[in-house]
């Protein structure tokens, strides 16, 4: 397409182009959702080509609107993290919106810096991985001092945000009657830090399991940080007092392969010494030996869930549902086992 030079691109020129209407064009910036997949397509090349995208930006600011959300997470090295990015982007991308990472290490400075795009109007609304409110505000803070949010995976304690996460205390109590019918008795659960709400919430599913026992059952839970090193650590711990566990539940994966780790070191058997099981299925569960039996998140949906429901806020939508929790399913391999006697040093 040709235009005498200097002058700038205007809708028209991308409609025609396209096409398609000045109002289809309009749309397809605007509300990208509500166009054909094939129309939007056409609509995108013209504007790449005419280079109207830098006009489509300038109205956005206008309308002191980024298309732009943030997602604040603990750390990209999560092994969960990748899988709910993918969801993020998905529902973000489908709905012409970009996403930008806000990785801080659990650090209030890198926190601090990346809530500057907040002041600065760069992004329109926050995804929260991180388990509490940003640092800009103190826990008593209401949710109208910040942009629209939504908490994905770990939930915030905060009356006012929805939140979206794998249902924990359900999948626990589900991990914990595996393993009793399986004939464990000794069933340890091994913790994260007791600051985190996700291993409360599944510490209550681990003791769900046990109270429906037709027995009575030993509520055991040890400390761990969640790390892989932490259940090693917690192995060691153990073998210090008198009796020992027949199996594990473990916090996360992490954790489970830590204590895997510390019992194969010690000349013990998984499954036939003891059985462990862990939460999450990160990719690495099913590359160990023994595979380890675990608790599947529903990661990439998650994060599509999390991203519909605050597009849906900024779009000015409004909802009454504040919690949605998934179904974690068990995945069955190598690591537990019918349990074995009951061990006493």
């Amino acid at each position: 397409m040709q235009k005498p030079p200097g002058k700038p691109t205007t809708i028209e020129d991308v409609a025609k182009l396209a096409g398609v209407s000045i109002a289809t064009v309009s749309r397809a910036i605007r509300k990208p959702e509500k166009v054909a997949e094939s129309t939007r397509k056409r609509v995108t090349a013209a504007i790449a080509r005419t280079g109207y995208i830098a006009n489509a930006m300038a109205q956005n600011l206008r309308m002191q609107r980024s298309r732009m959300v943030m997602v604040l997470t603990q750390s990209i090295a999560d092994p969960n993290f990748p899988g709910i990015l993918i969801g993020l982007e998905k529902a973000a991308n489908d709905r012409g919106y970009g996403v930008l990472i806000g990785n801080t290490e659990g650090t209030i400075s890198l926190e601090e810096n990346h809530m500057r795009f907040l002041s600065s109007g760069m992004v329109d609304g926050l995804i929260l991985l991180t388990g509490h409110l940003p640092v800009a505000g103190s826990p008593n803070s209401p949710v109208s001092a910040f942009p629209p949010m939504v908490a994905a995976s770990c939930p915030v304690s905060h009356i006012d945000l929805p939140y979206v996460g794998v249902d924990d205390v359900a999948a626990a109590k589900m991990a914990t009657e595996y393993l009793i019918s399986l004939g464990h008795r000794d069933i340890a659960y091994v913790a994260s830090r007791s600051t985190d709400a996700v291993s409360d919430l599944r510490l209550d599913g681990y003791r769900k399991g046990l109270a429906e026992a037709a027995y009575p059952l030993r509520d055991w839970q040890v400390e761990g940080d969640g790390s892989s090193e932490g259940g090693r650590a917690a192995v060691e711990r153990l073998f210090i007092k008198d009796t020992l566990p027949t199996a594990f539940f473990c916090y996360n994966d992490d954790t489970a392969i830590g204590v895997i780790s510390a019992l194969q070191l010690r000349g013990y058997r998984i499954p036939q010494d003891f059985s462990v099981i862990g939460f999450d299925d990160i990719p690495f569960a099913n590359n160990i030996t023994p595979a380890l039996t675990t608790i599947r998140q529903p990661r990439s949906q998650i994060g599509e869930i999390s991203m519909r429901q605050l597009l849906d806020r900024l779009a000015g939508e409004k909802t009454q549902v504040l919690e949605t929790l998934l179904h974690g399913d068990l995945v069955v391999r190598e690591s537990c086992g019918p349990a074995a006697v009951m061990r006493s040093r």
